[in-house]
C-alpha cells in the first residue's frame, strides 16, 4: 500500500537529523570548537521552534495504513519535543567546560556534539511515535549514543565501568521490550497503538497479557524504575556531569513519553491488567529510591537515587487511575505535568553542581560542597532552591505543586496510595535537608574555573524553576491530553 508522506509533520525530525549531519561536517572540515557548538545550538533551537509551531496547527499524521498511523503530531508530543530540545541546548551549554578541557579531562567536541544530536533525534521522533516499531527504534536512538557519551571522561576507570553497566542493563531491557512487542504482535497482528487497542478490547490471550507486562517492564528501564534501576547510580556517577544531567532529565522524559503513548493508547482497554503492575512499580520505586538515598555520600549518587524515587512518583497517577479504571487521560496529564516540573528541578540541581564543581570534574562527595554558600553564594542559592523544590518545600514551589499534583490525582481514588506517597515525601525530606545543610555549613570547597555558558544556563533554569512554581496551571494547560 502506498503511503502519503506529510513532510510538514516530519519537519522537527528533518531539522534535528540535519543538525547531526551538519555538526559532523562542520567538525570534519572546519575543526573549530565554537563553530561546531554553534551549529548544534542553532539546530536544536530550530527543531524546538518547529515543534512549537506544529503545536499551533491542527494535528497531522503520516506513514498511515488501514490499521493506523505511525507518526502523529499533537500538543502533548510537541511539549515533549520542545522540552527535549531545551534540555539538549542546556546540556550543550553546560558541556563547554568539558569540551574546553581546562581540568581533569577533555571530550572531543565533534564526536560529543554529534552523539548528543543523534540522541536528541531519537527523542524528537519518540514524541510523535505511534507504533511499537517506531517507538522502540526511537528509544534505542535516544539511548545508543549515551553509551559512548557516558564513557567520555578521559582515562577514568569509573566512566568505563559506568558505560559497560549502562550498556548491559540497557540491552537486557531492550530485549525484554522487543520480546514483549513480538508477543503482542503474535497475539494481535498489530503494531500501531490504535490497532493494538482495538485488538485488546475483547478477550485477552495469555500471550498478549504477558507481552504487555514485558513491554511495561522494559520501558521502566528508561525511568530507572524498579527492578531495572540498578544501573542509574553508577552510570550517573561515572558519566561526565553534563551527561549525567541529560540522563536524569531528557532520557527520563523520553521514557515518560513512551510509557504514556503505550498505556493511554495501546493498553487503554486492559487498564485492569496494567494498573496493578504500574502500582507495584510505583510503590517499590519510590520507597527503594528514598531509603537508599538516605545512605548516599556522593553528590551524584544522591541525585541518582533521588531521581529513582521521583520515577516512582511519576508512575503513581497512571497506576492509581488504571487500578480503579478511571479516566486514564487525566492520569496521563498529571504524569506529564509532574515530569515537566521534575526535569526543570533536576536540571537546576545539576547545573548548580556543575557551576560549583566544574563540568570537567566528577560530582565528588556531598561534603565537598561544604562552605559553598560563603564562597559561591549565587550557585549555592540556586542549588538550595532546586533541592527545596525536589523535596517539595517552600520556596521551591515547583516541587510543592508537583507533589500536590501526584497526591491529589490519587487521594480520592486510593487514599492508602496517597498516604504512601506522603510518607515517602517525608523520608525524602531527610536527605534533601541534610544535603542543603552541608551547602550552608562552614568549609573550604574548591573553586573551579567555570565556563560562562554554565552560569547562563544556571540563571535561566533557576528563573524557569521560579516561574513554573508561580504559574503551575500553565504547565497543566500545555500538557493536557
Amino acid at each position: 500500500m502506498s503511503q502519503a508522506i506529510d513532510h510538514v509533520a516530519l519537519l522537527p525530525g528533518y531539522l534535528v537529523a540535519a543538525t547531526a549531519v551538519t555538526v559532523l561536517l562542520a567538525d570534519l572540515f572546519l575543526g573549530r570548537r565554537g563553530v561546531t557548538i554553534g551549529v548544534a545550538a542553532v539546530g536544536f533551537t530550530a527543531t524546538g521552534t518547529a515543534a512549537g509551531w506544529l503545536a499551533t496547527q491542527p494535528a497531522r499524521q503520516t506513514f498511515c495504513t488501514v490499521d493506523g498511523c505511525s507518526y502523529v503530531t499533537g500538543v502533548p508530543g510537541a511539549v515533549i519535543a520542545v522540552t527535549l530540545c531545551g534540555l539538549a541546548l542546556a546540556v550543550l551549554a553546560l558541556s563547554t567546560g568539558l569540551l574546553r578541557g581546562t581540568g581533569e579531562y577533555r571530550a572531543p567536541t565533534g564526536e560529543y556534539v554529534f552523539l548528543l544530536s543523534c540522541s536528541l533525534a531519537g527523542g524528537v521522533i519518540l514524541a510523535y511515535a505511534r507504533d511499537l516499531i517506531t517507538l522502540v527504534v526511537a528509544l534505542e536512538t535516544l539511548t545508543l549514543p549515551l553509551y559512548v557519551l557516558v564513557a567520555m571522561r578521559g582515562e577514568s576507570r569509573r566512566s568505563a565501568e559506568a558505560a559497560v553497566n549502562f550498556l548491559l542493563v540497557s540491552v537486557a531491557a531492550s530485549t525484554v521490550t522487543l520480546f514483549g512487542a513480538a508477543m503482542l504482535y503474535a497475539a494481535t497482528g498489530a503494531v500501531h497503538l490504535t490497532a493494538l487497542a482495538a485488538a485488546l478490547s475483547g478477550a485477552i490471550p495469555t500471550v498478549a497479557a504477558v507481552g504487555a507486562a514485558m513491554v511495561l517492564a522494559g520501558l521502566a528501564f528508561k525511568l530507572a524504575a524498579v527492578p531495572l534501576h540498578g544501573w542509574a547510580p553508577g552510570t550517573y556517577d561515572g558519566a561526565p556531569l553534563p551527561i549525567a544531567a541529560y540522563l536524569s532529565t531528557a532520557s527520563k522524559l523520553g521514557g515518560v513519553a513512551a510509557l504514556l503513548w503505550v498505556v493511554t493508547e495501546a493498553f487503554s482497554p486492559i487498564v485492569n491488567l496494567v494498573g496493578p503492575i504500574l502500582l507495584v512499580l510505583a510503590v517499590a520505586t519510590m520507597t527503594i529510591g528514598n531509603l537508599v538515598a538516605l545512605r548516599q555520600r556522593r553528590t551524584v549518587r544522591l541525585l541518582a537515587w533521588s531521581s529513582i524515587a521521583q520515577a516512582g512518583y511519576l508512575l503513581v497517577p497512571l497506576g492509581g487511575y488504571a487500578v480503579v479504571a478511571a479516566d486514564i487521560t487525566s492520569a496521563a496529564t498529571a504524569v506529564l505535568v509532574f515530569a515537566l516540573f521534575y526535569v526543570v528541578m533536576e536540571l537546576a540541581a545539576f547545573a548548580a553542581v556543575i557551576r560549583l564543581r566544574g563540568a570537567d570534574r566528577d560530582g565528588g562527595s556531598v561534603d565537598d560542597l561544604a562552605g559553598s554558600l560563603r564562597s559561591a553564594p549565587v550557585p549555592s542559592i540556586a542549588l538550595l532552591l532546586a533541592v527545596a523544590a525536589l523535596a517539595g518545600l517552600p520556596p521551591g514551589l515547583a516541587g510543592l505543586f508537583a507533589k500536590v499534583t501526584v497526591i491529589s490525582a490519587v487521594a480520592d481514588l486510593l487514599p492508602w496510595l496517597a498516604v504512601v506517597v506522603a510518607i515517602n515525601a517525608v523520608i525524602g525530606l531527610v536527605y534533601y535537608l541534610r544535603f542543603g545543610a552541608v551547602v550552608v555549613r562552614a568549609g573550604s570547597p574548591a573553586r573551579p574555573t567555570t565556563a560562562w555558558p554554565t552560569t547562563v544556563v544556571l540563571t535561566v533554569v533557576t528563573g524557569v524553576l521560579v516561574l513554573v512554581g508561580l504559574a503551575p496551571q500553565l504547565l497543566w494547560d500545555l500538557a493536557a491530553f
